[in-house]
């Protein structure tokens, strides 16, 4: 049994914020950051386009950024959480510069601005190509300084502790659900602890690794939403998954995809088909800086009627010196397979990114189970509606992070009694005899969703990965009954349950909005809802 004040599940931007913040406030209190790997390996690292933020109000303002933030959203973004995010992310960005992050600025010592899909303005703050890992360098600096922040690193959280562990029928309509901590795998012991907490927040990043091709690292299987939901919290809008349009092509790696950023066509990289045509203005008139939905549905299009597994972005004609400054890490990656950019251009195709929807909060990153918060990629706040705009997660992340501390901060509950909480029970289960059993699972589910549940749906589609979404939870959860547990069984759980979300969601949306694009039902409704689940 281990006891802290405040609990934080994850080690991205959005957790470390929260735990700095939380920890300079109360140094007599105990912070602890719980991760399933390496503090570093989150969604923040990987993040390489940057930061949105109205800084240059002489050319910019928060007005210009809301409205952006509200077109790539198709009209299902919360207008007072953007405006909130939109003007609060200001003082998260210079209070993490204040922390030592650094980002990259022009010879007369202004920030460089970048623009991106759907920005109406240079307003992107970056760090060459790698600006997520510079972020998270400046805030795990912050943490090793505080004393009173305890990081777990290796350890696989398994459920939340609410009244259902001890006895209680917990349902959706269950009022005041409450949250007194989590089971969790030490991955080193093998040992399932009971970690209790005053207040818990859920910052456990996306859910990538549910498709087979994905820009997000093998952390990504979508832990904290598949727990909210069993817990009986409430989940909304899983069916918007953002396929960025051009991550590189490489035919024979499969999983992790290495991202090229969309700063890459913010400095004028076009997009051409087979043929070499430069096709994006056939579908957008903002061609290739249209909303990532936009870009990536017409990508999709393009490889279908070419019959090609990728298109390609041509940055030949660009400023080398200065790509090769902006983006080294692209242009590294890209010469260690052979393509010069400035000679050849770079072969891509979309892969899946980030879920716009997640663990419903209020604009405190309150969730439906008391003394819970979410935050980062998992929360579903209302900013991103049916498409994310770009670089506008890692502001979100910060804004959110800032505002659960500051709800949490001025609420702190009493403790549950170590007492009254059972321990893990592994009564009847067994170390597992084979691995096949679930990295086959893993196979078909990732397989599923990419033929059934991609870029382009239709009821056909939908039914089908239902149907099979079935069969492989079942043989999951008999698996999980009878076997001791192990972060690869419970990633495989954690993704069957929230890829039947993102089905269902998909199936309940009788409309193509943002994200969904469903043949079936091409054209928008007259009602705008978000889907809770």
């Amino acid at each position: 049994m281990v006891q802290t004040d405040f609990l934080v599940i994850g080690s991205g931007i959005a957790g470390l914020t929260y735990a700095v913040k939380m920890a300079q406030r109360f140094p007599d209190r105990r912070i602890m950051v719980v991760t399933k790997a390496a503090a570093d390996e989150t969604n923040t690292k990987y993040a390489q386009g940057g930061v949105a933020g109205v800084t240059d109000f002489e050319n910019d303002s928060f007005e210009k950024h809301i409205n952006d933030t509200l077109i790539a959203g198709d009209g299902l973004c919360n207008p007072k959480v953007v405006e909130i995010v939109v003007k609060e992310g200001v003082d998260r960005i210079r209070e993490l510069i204040k922390w030592g992050a650094e980002f990259d600025k022009d010879a007369d010592g202004d920030y460089a601005l970048g623009r991106e899909g759907g920005h109406s303005e240079f307003r992107i703050l970056h760090h060459k190509d790698v600006t997520g890992r510079e972020m998270e360098r400046a805030l795990l600096a912050q943490v090793k300084l505080l004393p009173n922040i305890e990081v777990m690193k290796h350890w696989f959280v398994i459920e939340i502790i609410t009244q259902h562990h001890l006895g209680y029928l917990v349902t959706k309509s269950t009022p005041d659900v409450e949250c007194y901590g989590v089971y969790a795998l030490d991955t080193n012991t093998k040992k399932v602890e009971t970690i209790l907490a005053g207040v818990t927040l859920l910052a456990t990043g996306g859910n990538g690794q549910v498709y087979r091709t994905t820009t997000n690292p093998s952390v990504a299987t979508g832990d904290g939403v598949a727990m909210v939901y069993r817990a009986k919290g409430r989940v909304e809008n899983m069916e918007f998954i953002q396929f960025h349009p051009t991550a590189l092509y490489e035919p024979a790696v499969g999983g992790q995809a290495f991202l090229i950023t969309e700063a890459v066509r913010g400095d004028g990289g076009i997009l051409r088909n087979k043929n070499g045509e430069a096709f994006m203005e056939r579908y957008d008139k903002r061609k290739d800086l249209a909303p990532r939905d936009i870009v990536a549905r017409a990508i999709d299009s393009e490889m279908k009627i070419t019959g090609t597994e990728h298109v390609w972005l041509d940055c030949r004609h660009m400023d080398q010196e200065k790509f090769l400054h902006h983006f080294p890490n692209i242009h590294e990656k890209c010469l260690s397979i052979g393509i010069d950019v400035s000679q050849q251009m770079i072969p891509v195709a979309p892969a899946a990114h980030y879920s716009c929807g997640g663990i419903k909060t209020d604009e405190w990153g309150r969730t439906s189970i008391n003394h819970l918060y979410a935050a980062g990629e998992c929360a579903s706040t209302g900013l991103h509606g049916a498409n994310r705009l770009a670089s506008n997660s890692l502001l979100e992340a910060m804004v959110f992070g800032h505002r659960a501390y500051e709800h949490a901060a001025s609420t702190i509950p009493q403790q549950i009694s170590p007492n009254r909480i059972p321990d893990w029970d592994t009564a009847g289960t067994t170390d597992p005899k084979e691995m096949i059993l679930i990295t086959q699972s893993l196979k078909e589910l990732q397989l599923l969703m990419s033929d059934y549940v991609g870029i382009v749906r239709t009821d056909v589609r939908l039914e089908r990965a239902m149907k099979r979404l079935d069969l492989l939870w079942a043989e999951t959860e008999q698996l999980y009954q009878s076997t001791t547990v192990s972060p690869q069984l419970g990633e495989l759980r954690n993704m069957i349950t929230v890829a039947y979300l993102i089905v269902k969601g998909a199936q309940f949306r009788k409309e193509s909005r943002g994200l969904h694009f469903n043949t079936d039902y091409p054209d928008k409704s007259v009602l705008l809802q978000n889907i809770v689940l």
